[in-house]
């Protein structure tokens, strides 16, 4: 990716399946530390565990690099016909946009099974909200296309804050993540070997094993909370926002409904003097035609007397 060290440890940190993440990014930091960067040890350990949609949409950047430069292409094509305005290739690029989404969410499930993890409706969904922002906001691509997501993005009210903070580290948005080769999952040849004798210690590995196991499964939980408060906290702040500027709008309508009331009542006060106004008008009229009567009549009298 680039020379800044800290992108290439995370480089690595996020091709990880996300169960392997909190024990390996921690490793790390110690060793780190250890070999005399505090600095980069200290970076390192407050790197964050991706959420599962994040997850997926790195390991789509790292295996599914063709099908994720159509959606990035895709989305520039989009972006660029809506700054035409050219509604007809707007219709037929959101038609695409909605199919190529859905299809590439579906072999974001299919890539996590193969590596092992299940990928709930709720999850996809994210991911094809993640997609569809990286598609229609030109920030939301560079972030995709780093492969260090920590957050699922959303098109709704993103702004470039929101997209900083869902990356791993910043300095990498607009770079590419590295193509990866998937893991070899083959099962190994069947034999028939003779049963082991019992180990007294095998109760107490397998005890360590699922403790291990259930410690990353709160590491898992605990990071998903982190991220739903994270996203709950945005969503209390745009509700606040939301209802401020409803109060101000209804302020707003109820000064305007007065002011509507208060020229009825100058409109109606107008066309009483209109009407008054009309009156004096035929008034002056009718002496005027009176007085040039009354004139003429006074002309030719004066007129005889010579």
């Amino acid at each position: 990716m680039a020379d800044d060290p800290l992108i290439a440890v995370a480089e690595e940190l996020y091709a990880l399946p996300p169960g392997d993440f909190t024990g390996t990014r921690n490793a790390w930091a110690k060793q780190t530390k250890a070999d005399g960067d505090a600095d980069l040890a200290k970076r390192v350990s407050e790197l964050r565990r991706p959420s599962l949609a994040a997850w997926v949409v790195n390991m789509l950047m790292r295996h599914q690099g063709e099908e994720m430069a159509q959606v990035l292409d895709l989305g520039a094509s989009l972006r660029q016909a809506q700054a035409d305005l050219d509604g007809d290739a707007l219709r037929d690029l959101t038609r695409q946009r909605r199919q190529l989404t859905t299809v590439v969410t579906g072999q974001g499930r299919d890539l996590a099974r193969d590596l092992g993890q299940k990928v709930t409706e709720a999850v996809a969904d994210q991911v094809q909200a993640t997609l569809h922002a990286a598609m229609v906001d030109e920030q939301a691509a560079a972030a995709v296309r780093s492969g260090l997501l920590v957050t699922a993005l959303a098109a709704t009210g993103m702004g470039d804050a929101d997209v900083v903070d869902a990356v791993a580290v910043p300095a990498a948005i607009g770079l590419t993540a590295r193509p990866r080769t998937m893991p070899d999952r083959a099962r190994p040849a069947l034999a028939v070997v003779p049963d082991p004798e019992p180990d007294p210690d095998d109760d107490e590995r397998e005890r360590t094993q699922r403790r291990d196991e259930a410690q990353k499964a709160v590491d898992a939980a605990a990071d998903e909370a982190d991220d739903a408060r994270r996203r709950l906290r945005k969503a209390e702040k745009r509700v606040k926002k939301i209802e401020a500027r409803t109060l101000q709008a209804a302020d707003e309508l109820e000064a305007a409904r007065r002011r509507v009331v208060e020229l009825e009542h100058e409109l109606e006060q107008l066309d009483d003097e209109s009407d008054e106004a009309e009156e004096r008008k035929d008034r002056a009229e009718q002496r005027y035609e009176g007085a040039q009567e009354a004139l003429e009549s006074a002309r030719k009298d004066r007129a005889a007397l010579d």
